[in-house]
């Protein structure tokens, strides 16, 4: 025995399914934050201070733009014997974002990876080594978002930064030798 549907039918149904299913939950995040950027190229803890914008799926992934400062960087160096007057890095990194949400209203450990603008300026006090360059960079890093509320929440979080440079030799890229480490401590806003 075979059943028939009609046109009519069939598009009633398909139009019940659809308005009775539930959209997937995204979330947008916005993250003020402060916090230390720390060894590698720099002299010691300093002060960075920025902010990231992110688009978390319902799933796992999730796509980034952080963006941070950090000033006085690079106090004094030692191995050259430079009076540094000013000196800061600013970051500007697209990342990917893979995070486990549990629970509700939730935690969400996570790690990212990217790339983007790292722009070094350091001003000595005989202008020998004052520079303002603008290189291609990447970081790697991972954290924690624990929401205290349904939209807000507090983050943790842990990156290194690295400089990229032209390898001429081989016609492709290759590390640089700017590095430093960032820790920040932020509040979570869900959208």
């Amino acid at each position: 025995m075979q059943t028939r549907f009609s046109f009519p039918t069939l598009a009633a149904v398909a139009l019940v399914s659809l308005l009775s299913a539930r959209p997937a939950q995204a979330d947008w995040l916005l993250t003020p934050y402060a916090g230390v950027s720390f060894g590698g190229a720099t002299t010691g803890e300093h002060l960075t201070y920025g902010a990231s914008v992110s688009f978390m799926s319902a799933g796992i992934f999730g796509l980034e733009i952080d963006g941070s400062i950090a000033p006085d960087l690079l106090s004094t160096d030692g191995d050259l014997d430079l009076d540094v007057t000013d000196s800061s890095a600013t970051t500007l990194m697209a990342n990917i974002v893979v995070g486990a949400p549990l629970g509700s209203p939730g935690v969400r450990p996570y790690v990212t990876a990217g790339a983007g603008l790292l722009r070094l300026s350091v001003d000595t006090v005989d202008e020998f080594f004052d520079t303002d360059n603008n290189s291609f960079g990447v970081n790697v890093g991972g954290g924690l978002v624990a929401f205290v509320a349904n939209n807000v929440g507090l983050r943790a979080d842990v990156r290194y930064f690295r400089s990229l440079r032209e390898d001429e030799v081989n016609d492709g890229v290759d590390l640089g030798s700017f590095d430093f480490w960032r820790a920040t401590l932020g509040a979570t806003f869900r959208f």
